[in-house]
């Protein structure tokens, strides 16, 4: 079964916090999962590098990794080793004939 171990990162932009303080402002473009392959990325399709800001008049693009979190702001736990993997889905069998 798969395991989300990253959630993939980029900045937009900054704000303040109520203290003044300035913050980046994340955006989630995707994650790192992991079977039992080896590791794997998902993107989202609708990111668009080219609309980063882009400060240092540099061509690349700084992607962090977070570990997961849930929607209290707390870690995801990992999967436990008991639970059982899913069956693997063939996703070229075809009933057409043609």
């Amino acid at each position: 079964m798969a395991s989300k171990k990253y959630d993939l990162c980029v900045v937009t932009g900054e704000y303040q916090n109520r203290d003044g303080e300035t913050k980046k402002q994340y955006k989630n473009i995707g994650c790192i999962m992991q079977n039992e392959n080896g590791h794997y990325m998902i993107l989202d399709r609708t990111f668009n590098p080219a609309g980063l800001p882009n400060p240092d008049d540099r061509s690349s693009i700084l992607v962090s990794l977070f570990e997961p979190r849930d929607d209290s702001g707390q870690k995801t736990k990992p999967a436990t080793a008991s639970a059982q993997p899913a069956a693997p889905v063939d996703d070229y069998v075809d009933d057409i004939p043609f």
